[in-house]
């Protein structure tokens, strides 16, 4: 096990004009699990091919533990890959591809077949040891090859986008199974993902990406809770945050009949006369469209009943989609008149031309 750091680490590719990762600082801690997530193109496979050493630096360095390994050959970082693909040899058994580093590096037969028990045993695989790749499940031949890492004690264990193959109901049980086995293994984890929710579920802490730049890194709950920018609010939650356009005035920041009050400091960090307001949809308190004042009036679309909770998708009267969450099974109809007033703990604050968060 080790820590791993980027220091200002850029990635340029040839007959591009900008990097795919830009002067990334970045701290991973022992035993941690860090989840890179991001658009497409944002550079987040970029940096784990970086850290890799598949993917040279062309700024900076990388660090694993103490070592400054910029310039070591992937074979020597002492690290483990598992890939979108799982890369498993048709023609031999579970056990041989599990094993199959170790064979490669010499370790003697006791000692190999010790190891590869052993992983099976964490993963579930024990019954299925002979078995050849063809006759698992995508399930099951995803945690061989997350076996075939284990099996050689990494320093890091690296992940791009493991679960981009399997369906809906199966990726939300291998990713509890992952997060779990990570905290049991106590190895350091980087995980490569374009899935928010994935990303918010499993690490300890998650970094965010855009256009090769680290927006923020910080825990699932921080991220969700304090957004340092508008990329960030608009990117994590699903739904995502409503994020609306104000006009700064006397009163505050105003959109449509809704008006936010700014605090002195809010004020002095302004750089224009224009903000944005976010409110997540569980940050509403919805009314029976009374017109109060310093709400929302907005006409009811469609309702996305989920059981326990329901999304109401509504539109303003100048035509501006919102959405808001509702208990399951509620009585909101499409076509009904609602108000939407924004709870005070709820709401976020951003400046419209920097995209910065406003402090309180």
């Amino acid at each position: 096990m080790a820590t791993v750091s980027f220091a200002d680490a850029s990635r340029i590719y040839p007959d591009t004009d900008a990097p795919a990762v830009d002067s990334l600082d970045l701290d991973i801690a022992d035993g941690e699990f860090l989840v890179l997530v991001g658009p497409s193109g944002c550079g987040k496979s970029t940096t784990l091919r970086m850290l890799a050493g598949l993917e040279p630096v062309d700024g900076g360095s990388v660090f694993i533990g103490e070592r400054d390994v910029t310039n070591v050959p992937a074979k020597d970082r002492d690290i483990a890959m598992v890939f979108q693909s799982y890369a498993l040899y048709p023609h031999m058994t579970v056990a041989d591809n599990i094993g199959f580093h170790l064979r490669i590096k010499r370790v003697p037969k006791q000692e190999r077949a010790k190891r590869v028990h052993e992983a099976a045993s964490l993963l579930g695989l024990e019954d299925y040891l002979d078995r050849k790749p063809a006759k698992l499940s995508g399930g099951q031949r995803q945690r061989v090859a997350m076996g075939r890492a284990i099996v050689r004690q990494p320093l890091a264990f690296l992940m791009d986008e493991p679960l981009s193959n399997l369906d809906a109901k199966l990726r939300v049980q291998t990713r509890t199974q992952i997060a779990a086995l990570q905290r049991r293994l106590g190895v350091t984890t980087v995980y490569v993902t374009h899935d928010q929710v994935e990303a918010m579920t499993m690490g300890d802490r998650v970094a965010v990406l855009d256009k090769g730049i680290l927006q923020q890194c910080d825990t699932p709950r921080e991220l969700f809770a304090r957004p340092v920018n508008l990329f960030v609010a608009g990117f994590i939650g699903s739904p995502a945050m409503n994020l609306f356009p104000a006009t700064v005035n006397e009163q505050g920041a105003t959109f449509e009949d809704l008006t936010v009050p700014l605090t002195p400091s809010q004020r002095r960090e302004l750089s224009a006369d224009q903000v944005r307001i976010g409110v997540r949809p569980d940050g509403w308190e919805v009314g029976s469209g009374d017109g109060s004042a310093s709400s929302l009036e907005a006409t009811v679309e469609v309702v996305e009943e989920l059981g326990t909770e329901a999304f109401v998708y509504a539109i303003t009267e100048r035509q501006t989609p919102v959405v808001t969450r509702a208990e399951g099974m509620t009585t909101i109809d499409k076509g009904d008149k609602i108000s939407l007033v924004p709870k005070v703990e709820s709401l976020h604050l951003f400046d419209e031309t920097t995209g910065a968060r406003l402090i309180a």
